[in-house]
This record gives structure tokens, C-alpha cells and sequence, in this order.
């Protein structure tokens, strides 16, 4: 009689142990998006939940979304920073000249 009782409570414990394992795994891309502070960090969670009723068919895309997003970069594995040299095309040289010009022109108009 105890080794059923015993049985029992060794059941019990392992499905609560798989049933919270499951969850635990299925935030793992919530919790990689909040330590990058990805813009999309609850909508990445909220699909996680979704991914447990869809039989964790879009749990693997959550994973490479949620691991995209470098706060550093942006999106992707390119630099994105705008280097802050002077252009070396002619021709917006010639454009950031005639926008300067402006500016100071209308300056000069709001004075008078």
C-alpha cells in the first residue's frame, strides 16, 4: 500500500516538474529580449504563451527574433552608425552648402 501511495506522489511530482519546465523553457526568448531591451520584449512573451497551444511550432522563431535585436547595433550584424566625416561626394558637399545658406537666410528673415 505505501509503495502505491509512493508511486503516486513520484508521478504527481514529475509531471509538475515537466509541466513547469515547459513553461520555464518557453520564456527563455522573453527573458534573452529583456536583457537586450529589444523594443518587442512583451510581444516576443505574449507569443511564447501562444507558442504552448501551438505545439511549439513558433517557439524556435521566437528564439532568432528575440536574439536579432543588439542594443549596440539594431537589427541584424551590421553597423548601422552613420559615420560623422565629412561627405567625400561632391555633390552633397554641394547639398549641406545650400542647405547652410538657407538656414542662415531664413535666420536672417525671422531677425528683420
Amino acid at each position: 500500500m505505501f509503495l502505491n501511495y509512493f508511486a503516486l506522489g513520484v508521478l504527481i511530482f514529475v509531471f509538475l516538474v515537466i509541466f513547469y519546465g515547459i513553461i520555464a523553457i518557453h520564456d527563455i526568448p522573453y527573458l534573452i529580449a529583456k536583457k537586450r531591451n529589444h523594443p518587442h520584449a512583451d510581444a516576443i512573451h505574449t507569443a511564447g504563451w501562444v507558442s504552448l497551444f501551438t505545439l511549439h511550432v513558433i517557439w524556435p522563431f521566437l528564439w532568432i527574433w528575440a536574439t536579432l535585436y543588439q542594443p549596440e547595433r539594431g537589427w541584424g550584424m551590421q553597423s548601422h552608425v552613420a559615420s560623422q566625416e565629412k561627405a567625400t561626394d561632391p555633390e552633397i558637399a554641394a547639398l549641406s552648402d545650400r542647405i547652410s545658406r538657407l538656414e542662415q537666410s531664413t535666420r536672417r528673415r525671422e531677425k528683420d
